[in-house]
């Protein structure tokens, strides 16, 4: 079963866009994939130009068969070639209905957004990218922070 999340962008202009992803939603996984590969709003719009996710990895990619099966790859050849990149249920499986949803400001956003278990947003504060999460339709928060308590709780939780 998947964790899903959506994954949007505030744009400069203050529109917003934004992308449902169904696999590894969680802080430990998307959470930190993002941080580490789309804090630039530029590689961030490239992921959100190509619509919803199945599965979030380190780079785009390019197009890609959207897994083993079908082809005549065995799994450990497929994940060589395509592992680090991400596979979109458009560009990759070739579904329609798949692009970004649009919304005119970040107040439109968070009243009529795509509602999932953790929902990413990457918002400019003082001019400077910063990612946000809202955890089970919690408030948002700085995902860097929200990261760290979920390390200190499983680390408290494993010494306990």
């Amino acid at each position: 079963m998947g964790t899903r999340s959506t994954i949007a962008l505030e744009f400069a202009d203050g529109t917003v866009e934004q992308v449902y992803c169904h696999w590894d939603g969680y802080l430990a996984y998307n959470g930190k994939m993002l941080l580490e590969h789309y804090s630039n709003p530029f590689i961030l719009r490239d992921l959100i130009d190509l619509g919803d996710i199945s599965s979030l990895k380190p780079t785009v990619g390019t197009k890609h068969a959207f897994s083993h099966f079908g082809t005549d790859m065995k799994q450990e050849d497929y994940e060589a070639l395509y592992g680090n990149m991400t596979t979109f249920y458009g560009r990759d499986r070739g579904e329609d209905g798949t692009s970004s949803k649009k919304f005119k400001d970040y107040a439109d956003y968070i009243a009529n957004h795509q509602y999932e278990e953790y929902e990413y947003i990457l918002r400019s504060v003082g001019g400077e990218a910063v990612w946000f999460v809202s955890d089970h339709d919690g408030a948002y928060v700085p995902l860097v922070s929200a990261i760290l308590d979920e390390e200190d709780r499983i680390a408290q939780e494993e010494t306990a």
